[in-house]
């Protein structure tokens, strides 16, 4: 679904990327000087449920009598968006991880404090170019051939990954360092946040790396399941076995949890006195959080269960403020694992 609300956000990075404004249904009773502009950053895998939710937000806003807010929206990679948030630039934080620990103390430090809500789950998807014949699974330790730091400028052809594969360029694409789908991927294959070869084209824009893989044939790439599921007419996903066989990312194999090592969730951080101080903040938030069940799938992503959502947004009217997490993506998390943190 590329709509024109997606094209701003992709053609502007950067920069502010989305300006609208909408009625918002249910906030009639809200003094209208009270109103403020609802700032909106971080990761561009969260990007297309954010997407999806704006744009029904907008047409569901029918009653010209209720008041008018503005959402101004970028994305400038999860930890970009936490540069942001924690120093009180933003109100909404985007992740497709949890706050690290130097992110918590930079958030303390500016007096910040947010509540972490949950709102979906994703599998990050390592894809191929459609023509490519060779590669149908790739192992935890071949991805670490490829993608670990010693690899750099030494793992350069297919058939040191494999024998049996070509000895064609291999070319490699994936997220920037800002990036929390780098964080996590590179924790689950190198064992350590932050532990990749840089000679690969990044990108904070994945629509960048999907372009780039499905033009090279001698690519692969990494990315989250969202945009794998846009463009599946021009990528091949590979299984990955992890040891219990090849196991291709799909919305059921997250489900049954069996494609657990990729997969991860997804959160909004919202500064807690942003919610307090502006209310139709609280009432954006808890209109995501009522769309997300019906709305996460058709992004491509693995919707909670109810329960979930229900807890958000109890979280949300309390006030809970902090992390359950300790400052580092979790490895293999399962819905289940988040059903009982919460």
């Amino acid at each position: 679904m590329i709509t024109n609300i997606h094209k701003i956000f992709k053609n502007r990075i950067g920069a502010i990327a989305l300006s609208t404004s909408f009625a918002l249904s249910g906030c009639g009773s809200v003094p209208e000087s009270s109103i403020k502009p609802i700032k909106i950053d971080g990761s561009s895998t969260v990007f297309p449920i954010t997407e999806i939710i704006l744009q029904s937000y907008k047409n569901e806003a029918t009653n010209q009598s209720i008041k008018e807010i503005e959402i101004e929206g970028e994305f400038s990679g999860t930890g970009g968006g936490f540069k942001k948030f924690c120093t009180g630039e933003t109100d909404i934080n985007a992740a497709s991880r949890p706050i690290s620990e130097q992110e918590n103390a930079t958030c303390s430090n500016n007096e910040v404090s947010y509540i972490e809500l949950p709102i979906a789950f994703d599998a990050i998807t390592v894809v191929v170019n459609a023509n490519n014949t060779w590669t149908e699974t790739l192992t935890v330790e071949q991805l670490q051939t490829i993608w670990e730091p010693a690899a750099e400028n030494k793992i350069t052809k297919w058939d040191q990954v494999d024998s049996t594969y070509p000895s064609q360029p291999l070319t490699l694409y994936g997220p920037d360092k800002l990036s929390g789908t780098y964080d996590y991927f590179t924790k689950a294959i190198a064992g350590e946040t932050g532990a990749s070869r840089q000679d690969y084209v990044s990108s904070q824009d994945d629509e960048v790396l999907v372009t780039g893989v499905a033009e090279d044939p001698n690519a692969i790439g990494y990315f989250g399941y969202g945009y794998y599921q846009q463009h599946q007419d021009k990528l091949k996903a590979v299984a990955i076995d992890s040891g219990n066989g090849p196991i291709l990312p799909s919305l059921e194999t997250v489900e049954n949890e069996q494609y657990n090592l990729l997969s991860r969730p997804l959160f909004l951080y919202v500064n807690a006195k942003r919610a307090q101080e502006n209310p139709v903040l609280e009432i954006f938030v808890e209109y995501y959080l009522d769309k997300a069940p019906e709305l996460v799938a058709e992004a491509g992503y693995v919707p909670l269960p109810e329960e979930a959502y229900h807890l958000a947004k109890i979280h949300l009217q309390r006030f809970d403020v902090g992390s359950v997490f300790d400052g580092s993506p979790q490895i293999e998390l399962t819905i289940s694992d988040i059903m009982r943190q919460r």
